[in-house]
C-alpha cells in the first residue's frame, strides 16, 4: 500500500508541522513518534502525553433501547451499565471466537455509543448490522465526522480542567459525560489504553484541531504508536489482531472477567460454557526475558528444545527497562514462574511468565 492510498485522519497536517514520523497502521497514515519513542512513553508514565486515534471507529446506536439489543451480541451484562459509564468488552461469534474489543457508552435514554478498532470497522459494521433489528435500531457511522484524541498521564486531569466547566475529578473511571470544550460539544470518557489515569475526547473536526493545537500550547508532548504499543503492553493490554482474534475466545486471552455467566444468552455462550467445561488447550500469559533481547510478535516460544508457543506481542518496556511480551502457551505450562525460552534469530533466549499486568500505574483513579 502506498504512502497517497492511505487513510489520513483530520489531524494529520497538524502532526505533519509537528514533524512526525509516519507509518503504515491500518489501512491509515499514522504518527509512530514525534520526538522519541522512549521520551514519550516516560512522559505519559510521569506527567501526560495526547494521541491522535480518530482513525478508530465511532458508531452511535439510536431507537428504542440500543443498549438492550446490544446486550445479545456481547457476554458482559449491559444492564449492569448506568447512564454516564461505559463497559469494555468484546463481540463474539457464535464459535465464542473474539470479532473485535470495543468500550460501549450508556447514553440513555436513547443513544449508545460504541468504539472499536480501526482495523475491524467495517467488519463490526456488517456484523452488528446482521445481528440488529434496523426498523428498531439505527447504526451511525461518525467515523469521518468525528476527531478523538487521547490526553493520558497522571496530569491529565490538571491539564484537561481549565478548558471545562464540569468537574472532571468526580468523574469516575469507564466515567463520560458530554460538555462544551473548545467552544463546541464534545463527549469525554476517563477511559484509554495506556495503563495510566487519562480521557478520550470525541470532538467535530473543528473543534479537535483546535483542541489538538491549544493542548500543543499548554507544552502536552504528541505520542505516536510507538509509545502507545509500549505503554499498552506494559498495561498488558490485548492488540486485536495479534493478542486476540476471531478465533481466539476470551477465556483463552484472558479475558474471563469479561464474561458475566449469569446471563442467560449471548451469542458464544453455548460455545464458551463448553469450553470452560472441558477446560482451555492454551492460555496468553506475560513473558520477562532475562536479557536485553526482544521477543517479538510472531517469534516460538520453547520448553525443553520444543516449541510450545508463539509471542503474540513483544518490545523493550522502557519503565521497567526489561524486555516483556505476551504469548499463547499450553494451560500446562502457564504457571506463574514457569521458565521457557524464546527463539530469536535462530538462538534461544531464556525468559519465564511473570504475572500480568508487568506495570501498574499508582496514579489511576
Amino acid at each position: 500500500m502506498t504512502a497517497s492510498s492511505l487513510a489520513r485522519t483530520p489531524l494529520y497536517s497538524l502532526i505533519q508541522a509537528q514533524k512526525a514520523k509516519f507509518t503504515e497502521f491500518s489501512g491509515w497514515e499514522m504518527p509512530v513518534q514525534f520526538t522519541g519513542l522512549k521520551q514519550e512513553h516516560l512522559a505519559v508514565r510521569s506527567q501526560v502525553g495526547m494521541f491522535d486515534i480518530s482513525h478508530m471507529g465511532k458508531f452511535i446506536f439510536t431507537g428504542d433501547q440500543p443498549l438492550q439489543s446490544l446486550d445479545r451480541l456481547v457476554p458482559s451484562d449491559l444492564s449492569r451499565l448506568t447512564p454516564g459509564r461505559a463497559q469494555y468488552t468484546v463481540l463474539l461469534n457464535p464459535e465464542g471466537g473474539i470479532i473485535d474489543d470495543v468500550i460501549i457508552y450508556d447514553q440513555r435514554p436513547d443513544k449508545t455509543v460504541m468504539i472499536v478498532n480501526a482495523a475491524t470497522k467495517e467488519k463490526d459494521k456488517t456484523w452488528l448490522l446482521s445481528q440488529l433489528d434496523q426498523n428498531q435500531i439505527q447504526l451511525t457511522d461518525v467515523s469521518d465526522d468525528k476527531i478523538l484524541i487521547a490526553l493520558q498521564g497522571p496530569q491529565a486531569v490538571n491539564v484537561l480542567q481549565p478548558f471545562l466547566k464540569a468537574d472532571l475529578t468526580s468523574l469516575p473511571a469507564f466515567g463520560q459525560l458530554e460538555t462544551e470544550l473548545v467552544g463546541d460539544w464534545a463527549f469525554i470518557a476517563r477511559t484509554g489504553y495506556t495503563g495510566e489515569d487519562g480521557f478520550e475526547m470525541m470532538l467535530s473536526i473543528t473543534a479537535g484541531q483546535a483542541l489538538w493545537r491549544s493542548l500543543s500550547e499548554k507544552g502536552v508532548i504528541p505520542c505516536g504508536l510507538g509509545a502507545r504499543d509500549t505503554l499498552r503492553l506494559e498495561a498488558a493490554m490485548g492488540l486485536y489482531g495479534q493478542d486476540m482474534d476471531d478465533h481466539t475466545s476470551p477465556l483463552e486471552a484472558g479475558l474471563n472477567w469479561l464474561i458475566h455467566w449469569e446471563k442467560e444468552d449471548f451469542i458464544g455462550r453455548s460455545a464458551l460454557t463448553a469450553q470452560k467445561a472441558q477446560g482451555v488447550t492454551r492460555r496468553l500469559v506475560a513473558l520477562e526475558m532475562e536479557g536485553r533481547h526482544i521477543a517479538r510478535h510472531g517469534y516460538p516460544v520453547k520448553v525443553n528444545d520444543q516449541v510450545i508457543g508463539e509471542v503474540t506481542s513483544g518490545t523493550f518496556s522502557p519503565t521497567l527497562e526489561k524486555a516483556i511480551a505476551l504469548a499463547y502457551v499450553p494451560k500446562e505450562l502457564s504457571k506463574i514462574g514457569q521458565p521457557l525460552a524464546v527463539e530469536i534469530r535462530g538462538k534461544d533466549y531464556p525468559g519465564r511468565i511473570v504475572k500480568k499486568p508487568f506495570y501498574r500505574s499508582p496514579h489511576k483513579p
